[in-house]
């Protein structure tokens, strides 16, 4: 049986940050693709800094994997969206507690504005299970 993989092409620079420029997902494989995961807390509550958000975030995207018994290995692309500068040394090692070593594809956006006004950050997962 096929598996996802993940690799860094020799010919390609280095990876600025911990993800994988290629991801391949076998055929047959089932895709399952999340809405956007924002900082809500489970008191429904926002919280006003962009790492509280980002927090709340990884928790949200722990859950929401888990519902359908995911894990690392399922995710192939990452999106995140923010409306303020990423502090990295805060995300990294939430990031880091979920994709340990399968690093998904990755894309980071700077936005003016997400769905709500409150919002800082949000991050949409592509998944795929074999």
């Amino acid at each position: 049986m096929e598996k996802i993989t993940r690799k860094n092409p020799e010919s390609m620079p280095k990876p600025v940050g911990n993800y994988s420029h290629i991801t391949r997902v076998p055929k047959g494989a089932g895709l399952f693709v999340t809405s956007g995961q924002v900082g809500t807390g489970a008191d429904g509550q926002i919280p006003s800094s962009l790492n509280d958000q980002v927090t709340n975030t990884f928790e949200n995207i722990k859950r929401i994997l888990a519902s359908e018994g995911l894990n690392e290995e399922h995710v192939i692309k990452v999106n995140i969206w923010a409306t303020e500068e990423i502090d990295w040394d805060h995300l990294y090692p939430q990031w880091d507690a979920i994709f340990k070593t399968a690093y998904p594809s990755m894309t980071v956006a700077y936005v003016t504005a997400l769905g709500w006004p409150e919002l800082k950050i949000e991050i949409e997962l592509w998944c795929a299970d074999i």
